[in-house]
């Protein structure tokens, strides 16, 4: 046990589905003796919801230096501001749910946790709490003090074993002012941190990467844009430069078929719902969320909080658990390639 990946989980927003996710991801992954996993959370509230959709999951309290006991899962108890009802938000608990964040970017920063992996939260209940928050990419950044980081969604192709990865340089911006944000600057520096994060965390010695253009047909020779002109294309030769395989720009309509992407590690996309439709359609339900260039691990799932279903008598049956799953396992196998297991 003291060999295994100590992973937090953090169990997101507690009127959303993220308690069942965690409790649920957390099991199956203490049996299969892939990690250690730590639920960070409300106490009383992951006892009661275990109870509910019949998780049979013995939870014990966190102690870093004891080895629980066999079956059980440790839980960091972080108190609800107020009472919970599933599929009910309440402003009262955004800063509960920002502070289920901050102890497992404390304790991976310190080294106490080799990774986490979080849960869904609403934005919209901490933003109402008086916290600005546009999501965990960008709040991680900000707690690690990290300059830039880039979001990469990957999953397991439907019918098959290969796994697609799908980089960004832009992420929660309007698409109206993604085309000013698409600099030279911007694209190397995406590049730089997804080769060195393929390398460093999923031990792929010689990365290759497939990069997008900002318009129809890469810009038609610059008839229906110049970005690709001025600056991803230079950016892709100063990487290239460096000795990264990076090649494009390719238009992203013929980008996502497997002429293209048998030949490559990972595909950098210029904006949010340029390259995710793809992922999320290609990995159905099973793509996880990983942020690279920070100084620790971290995956999520790859869908939202989903209330219309937490307040479901019979949510387990209908909740998909791939998602989870895939972010717990992406987490392990990142912290092991990244440093010693403990």
């Amino acid at each position: 046990m003291r060999d295994l990946p100590l992973i937090a989980i953090t169990v997101g927003e507690p009127a959303g589905i993220g308690p069942e996710i965690a409790l649920e991801g957390a099991r199956v992954a203490r049996l299969a003796g892939a990690i250690r996993p730590v639920l960070i959370g409300d106490g009383r509230l992951l006892a009661a919801r275990a109870r509910a959709a019949d998780i049979a999951l013995p939870l014990v309290a966190y102690d870093a230096g004891a080895v629980p006991a066999r079956g059980a899962v440790e839980v960091v108890d972080i108190g609800l501001a107020a009472p919970c009802v599933p599929g009910r938000l309440d402003a009262s608990n955004g800063r509960h749910v920002v502070a289920l964040i901050d102890r497992a970017i404390d304790g991976a920063t310190s080294g106490e946790f080799d990774g986490l992996v979080t849960a869904p939260v609403q934005k919209s209940t901490i933003n109402d709490a008086g916290i600005a928050f546009t999501g965990h990419t960008e709040y991680l950044a900000a707690r690690t003090g990290t300059e830039r980081v880039v979001m990469m969604l990957a999953g397991p192709v439907r019918g098959g074993a290969s796994m697609l990865r799908v980089a960004l340089v832009t992420t929660h911006l309007a698409l109206k002012e993604v085309a000013r944000a698409i600099t030279l600057e911007a694209v190397l520096a995406t590049l730089r941190i997804v080769d060195h994060d393929l390398r460093a965390r999923f031990g792929i010695a010689t990365p290759r990467v497939l990069v997008t253009g900002l318009n129809p047909h890469a810009g038609e020779g610059g008839y229906l844009g110049r970005e690709e002109i001025e600056s991803i294309g230079p950016a892709i030769d100063a990487a290239r430069a460096e000795g990264i395989d990076a090649r494009g720009p390719l238009p992203a309509d013929t980008l996502f078929q497997p002429r293209y992407l048998d030949d490559c590690d990972a595909v950098v996309a210029m904006y949010h719902d340029q390259g995710l439709p793809v992922l999320k359609f290609a990995t159905f339900g099973h793509g996880v969320n990983v942020t690279l260039g920070l100084p620790v691990v971290r995956t999520s799932v790859d869908h939202g909080t989903a209330l219309d279903l937490a307040e479901r008598p019979d949510r387990m049956r209908r909740i998909d658990m791939g998602s989870m799953h895939t972010a717990i396992d992406v987490a392990a196998a990142m912290a092991r390639g990244s440093r010693a297991p403990r």
